[in-house]
């Protein structure tokens, strides 16, 4: 039982630092993300990409432990589902890991090539896609759906924060197939207004478990001592 309290508080941490890490590096990167043709062709931010890049990095770190830390838990209820949550993660990372390869693209196309804005065009158009289909898709089956149900059917944590979960999972892949299918505009209101449930469930889950740990009553932890 104690084993398990230590890796949910572990597992609360780590969600917590996809946060702190995710949300500024996405700040840093509006200078490439907003005009790419005009960053190559001016002085250029490099540093605060590179610092972008630095926490997107530990962000993929930090997801992927989330997924190795709880496993062990979790597949107490459904080994099947739970190992469709770290496939769910690592997805997400690849998608990720893109998005920093093509947004240090931009950096050195500035470095070596400052006349090839087209090029830095699509780069930034395809930072803009991988940020789409992961975060913006694979989230909501991950820490959506696939997540939100084995909290809920494990009574981890409590029922009613598990259901922001169920509910954000689904409202963020509709919001992500709208962009695709050019229904609303990727970062408009629509999609904006989808993410809030989902934030509010990986935010509240995070606080939770770094706070509390897993509920004490839980099945799957009692089934841990028996």
């Amino acid at each position: 039982m104690e084993s398990d309290q230590r890796n949910a508080r572990i597992f609360g941490v780590l969600f917590l630092i996809t946060f702190v890490t995710s949300i500024p590096a996405l700040a840093l990167f509006q200078p490439v993300l907003d005009d790419p043709a005009a960053y190559i062709a001016g002085g250029g931010k490099d540093s605060q990409i590179y610092l972008g890049v630095l926490l997107e990095l530990l962000l993929i770190i930090a997801n992927v432990a989330t997924a190795v830390v709880v496993y062990p838990i979790l597949r107490r209820q459904n080994e099947v589902i739970s190992l469709g949550y770290v496939a769910a993660r690592l997805v997400e990372c690849m998608f990720i890991a893109a998005g920093i390869v093509f947004v240090l693209g931009i950096v050195s196309l500035r470095q070596d090539d400052p006349g090839a804005s087209a090029l830095a065009v699509s780069f930034a158009a395809l930072k803009d896609w991988t940020f789409l289909l992961g975060p913006g898709f694979i989230v909501g089956w991950g820490n959506g759906l696939i997540l939100g149900y084995l909290m809920y059917s494990s009574r981890l944590v409590p029922r009613g924060m598990a259901m922001l979960g169920l509910i954000g999972g689904p409202l963020i892949i509709l919001a992500g197939i709208g962009v695709l299918l050019d229904v609303w505009d990727a970062g408009g209101t629509v999609q904006a207004l989808a993410t809030i449930p989902e934030f509010l469930w990986e935010l509240s889950l995070g606080i939770y478990c770094a706070v509390k740990g897993f509920r004490r009553d839980s099945p799957i932890l009692s089934q841990a001592t028996s």
